[in-house]
């Protein structure tokens, strides 16, 4: 019996070795591949933001019509759907490293082009083919996480990933506003230079990831052979983990009731997300500030979002714990949306902004995480294309909802009601989701 004893702790002192262990592998993995990633997720959000800001001076110069920007700020996600799941399925097939890298090219060499549109069809135009190239980037990214991280990591590290997207505001908000308010150079206007200096980043990323992105983990020289085999240990446990809890197969993807319900839940939050991102320069120009002004305040709701995505994603893989995780944010995010749709004051409504940024960005990399615990290998990339791409469509219909409202009343706060409904319908999905899952009554405990 004492024999028995004594060796209880030893056995302890083994798995918080082996926890240990496999905590520094991954730390490592996460500086080695992390800070690239959200360099081209930056570069991305960059090429997607500063059509806000152009359109200051853009609209004017070329004729368009609020309607006319926001169905071409939404046309992009018409094209993303369309070939979203083809491009995701065929990074699965060809390779991350060299999709990806076709990916960044093409939106890079297009969203450049933007800056010769001259007329509402050659905008429209543009805005769909640049959809059409960037389609499968994001969820290609996360496919490829799954390839280097487990389950119990990934909301953190999703959540270090999406930074990118404000950062992409709070640092591109006053650029462009900066290039903007310096004028015309050289024969093109301020909004022209704006597309195409903001274009390179991706360019250069994008021959970047052709030649330095790893496959997988047993080709990196940055990781020794007792590293890998670690690493590879905690993958293989993780992905067999999932398999058992696989119910989605990829000839189902487009069918099947939890894939088609993460894509309603992501459609409410896409549809207010974009919403936000084109026409937040808009609101706050129009309440009298000049254009340097205009940037510096339009970062100001995106500082609360990178402080929510670097708490709210950890706290979650901390606690393990997802329903919750998601359905307060979703409320955060309806009351900020509710108080900017429904006030007449610029610092209300710019607090009604910072909440449901807040909410929404907090709420994306814990939502991202629930996909692969129900899908593996292909069904994943597909499944993961799928949400994305249907959620997508939100992308389509806010904006374009936002602008036609403008012309038809002058007033926004009807067309942000759209999304305060989306949104209460993406967090009663959400409830129902889990319900009929059992997500909020099984809870494993241990971490990686």
């Amino acid at each position: 019996m004492s024999q028995e004893i004594s060796a209880i702790p030893t056995s302890l002192k083994t798995l918080s070795e082996k926890d240990e262990e496999s905590k520094k592998v991954f730390n490592k993995i996460t500086l080695r591949l992390l800070p690239f990633l959200m360099l081209c997720y930056f570069a991305a959000f960059l090429d997607r933001v500063n059509v806000g800001f152009a359109a200051l001076t853009m609209r004017e110069d070329i004729g368009l019509s609020a309607t006319a920007f926001g169905l071409g700020s939404g046309i992009f996600f018409i094209s993303y759907f369309i070939f979203e799941v083809p491009s995701n399925l065929m990074l699965a097939k060809v390779g991350a490293r060299r999709w990806i890298a076709r990916i960044m090219i093409t939106w890079g060499l297009l969203s450049a082009c933007t800056a010769f549109v001259w007329d509402e069809k050659s905008f429209l135009t543009l805005r769909f083919l640049l959809g059409a190239a960037e389609a499968g980037f994001y969820p290609g990214i996360l496919y490829y996480l799954t390839q280097w991280f487990p389950n119990k990591r990934r909301a953190q590290i999703i959540g270090l990933l999406l930074l990118s997207n404000p950062l992409a505001t709070i640092i591109g908000g006053p650029v462009s506003g900066f290039i903007l308010s310096t004028g015309a150079h050289h024969g093109l206007a301020g909004w022209q230079w704006l597309f195409i200096i903001e274009a390179f980043p991706a360019l250069i990323l994008g021959f970047i990831v052709l030649f330095r992105l790893p496959e997988k983990i047993e080709n990196v020289g940055w990781l020794s052979e007792e590293e890998k085999k670690v690493a590879r240990a905690v993958l293989d446990d993780d992905l067999s983990q999932r398999k058992k809890k696989s119910k989605v197969i990829v000839s189902r993807i487009f069918f099947h009731p939890m894939v088609l319900s993460l894509a309603l839940i992501f459609l409410g939050i896409s549809m207010t997300n974009a919403t936000v991102n084109f026409w937040l320069p808009q609101l706050i120009k129009g309440a009298g500030f000049s254009f340097i002004a205009t940037g510096f305040l339009s970062a100001i709701p995106y500082i609360a979002a990178v402080i929510a995505l670097l708490w709210w994603g950890k706290r979650s893989d901390r606690h393990n714990e997802r329903v919750f995780h998601i359905m307060l944010p979703l409320a955060l995010a309806i009351v900020g949306v509710s108080l900017t749709a429904f006030s007449n004051g610029a610092l209300v409504s710019v607090i009604g902004l910072t909440m449901a940024s807040a909410g929404l960005f907090a709420v994306l990399p814990v939502f991202w995480s629930l996909p692969p615990q129900f899908m593996v290998g292909s069904a994943a990339a597909g499944g993961i294309a799928v949400i994305n791409s249907i959620g997508n469509l939100g992308g389509f219909f806010g904006p374009t909802a936002m602008g036609y409202v403008k012309d038809l009343t002058g007033d926004f706060g009807a067309g942000l009601s759209v999304n305060i409904f989306m949104l209460s319908v993406s967090l009663l999905t959400m409830f129902i989701f889990a319900r009929k899952t059992g997500m909020g009554k099984n809870r494993e405990h241990e971490n990686v």
